[in-house]
């Protein structure tokens, strides 16, 4: 018996397609398109993939891309000019500041500087706070699309041991958080955690968020476990591969996501969702 694979591509597609028609809704309603700045700095080319992609996503579903692309030797207080632009003009609903940024910006400052009502990828300390007690506003993309395909399989989390591999502030802490609230146990491991498959073996629900081809071992997961594999990495023949050995994993687990196909495409769907989220939020200050 082989895992259900969980298809993020066609789900993605269809939370794409239901936010086109509430966008023409909100449209039609009188209210302005919702519209997203992405901040590009530098000509960094996976950044530059990135950030077509996310404008490609806002034309497909009727969201306005505002697209600012800033030079490298951009100094901070330019940064921050430019983002506090943005904050104050009332077409943008949302802000995305394409990371990683050069040396010279303090990353923590710029993503602070952001108004937490347009913070379209959740990293402000307000949301991220928020999260935290349980009521969340905007939620980081990729954890907040760990959730929604779980929820599409209708997976019961509650009581759940669940084991986070990774502990990012822009997936692993938020997505220990996500778990939490909906009534997981927890376990978040990263790069100074003794005995990492002893954990990996208790897990109900396992997610790997690290970046590193095969790390994980297919014989260390739990037998019937939920496999989430949020980490890519490309190989030199351009092949994309996730943390798990997913070939031999899937044999054994109930549920698993494929790399590429995954997580992914959920991360740039929850993108949208957050834009559209913020700009009828607009309508209630």
């Amino acid at each position: 018996m082989t895992a259900k694979i969980i298809d993020g591509k066609t789900i993605a597609q269809k939370i794409r397609d239901d936010l086109k028609t509430k966008i023409q809704h909100h449209l039609h309603k009188g209210y302005p398109m919702p519209g997203l700045a992405v901040v590009l700095v530098g000509d960094d080319p996976a950044s530059q993939i990135y950030v077509r992609n996310k404008r490609e996503a806002c034309q497909s579903c009727g969201i306005k891309s505002i697209a600012l692309d800033l030079p490298t030797y951009i100094s901070e207080k330019e940064l921050l000019s430019h983002v506090t632009r943005l904050n104050r003009d009332p077409f943008v609903h949302g802000i995305l500041i394409q990371l990683p940024l050069p040396e010279q910006i303090h990353t923590p400052l710029i993503l602070e500087s952001i108004d937490p009502r347009k913070d379209i990828d959740g990293f402000h300390p307000l949301n991220l706070g928020l999260l935290a007690q349980g009521q969340p506003y905007l939620r980081p993309c990729t954890p907040y699309g760990v959730m929604r395909l779980l929820e599409y399989e209708k997976i019961a989390l509650r009581g759940l041991d669940a084991v986070i591999v990774g502990s990012s502030n822009i997936v692993g802490k938020p997505m220990a958080l996500e778990l939490l609230n909906a009534g997981c146990t927890i376990t978040l491991c990263h790069d100074a955690t003794r005995d990492l498959k002893k954990y990996i073996r208790q897990a109900d629900l396992l997610v790997t968020a690290i970046g590193k081809a095969g790390i994980i071992k297919s014989e260390w997961i739990k037998p019937n476990a939920i496999v989430i594999d949020i980490g890519i990495t490309r190989a030199p023949s351009g092949k994309l591969h996730g943390d798990i050995e997913f070939e031999t994993a899937k044999q054994s687990a109930a549920y698993i996501t494929p790399v590429p196909g995954g997580v992914g495409p959920m991360t740039v769907a929850m993108l949208l969702e957050n834009t559209l989220f913020a700009a009828e939020n607009t309508k209630k200050h």
